[in-house]
């Protein structure tokens, strides 16, 4: 099972990335972390991952504006999986 579930919506309209990010996060399963690309910072996004007990790194993007990690509070394995995709990456 890959640990990264990757979601680009960079090319959607508002409210669209917000919902979809939300929805694909609270599918993860343990061990997997979402990457999610949109073409500038989702700051409304951040309120609502800390409320649902999610964790998550923004970086600046190599092929879109911005690139946010998720993964659940708790999910350690996920955890050191997002930071090995930094690493890598």
């Amino acid at each position: 099972m890959s640990c990264e579930i990757l979601l680009d919506v960079s090319d959607l309209l508002p409210p669209e990335p917000l919902e979809l990010t939300l929805e694909a996060a609270d599918k993860l399963k343990p061990g997997q972390y979402l990457r999610m690309l949109h073409r500038r910072d989702p700051c409304m996004l951040y309120g609502n991952l800390d409320n649902n007990h999610f964790k998550y790194f923004q970086r600046e993007g190599s092929t879109t504006a911005v690139e946010v990690f998720i993964w659940r509070e708790d999910d350690a394995e996920a955890a050191t999986a997002v930071q090995l995709a930094l690493q890598t990456s």
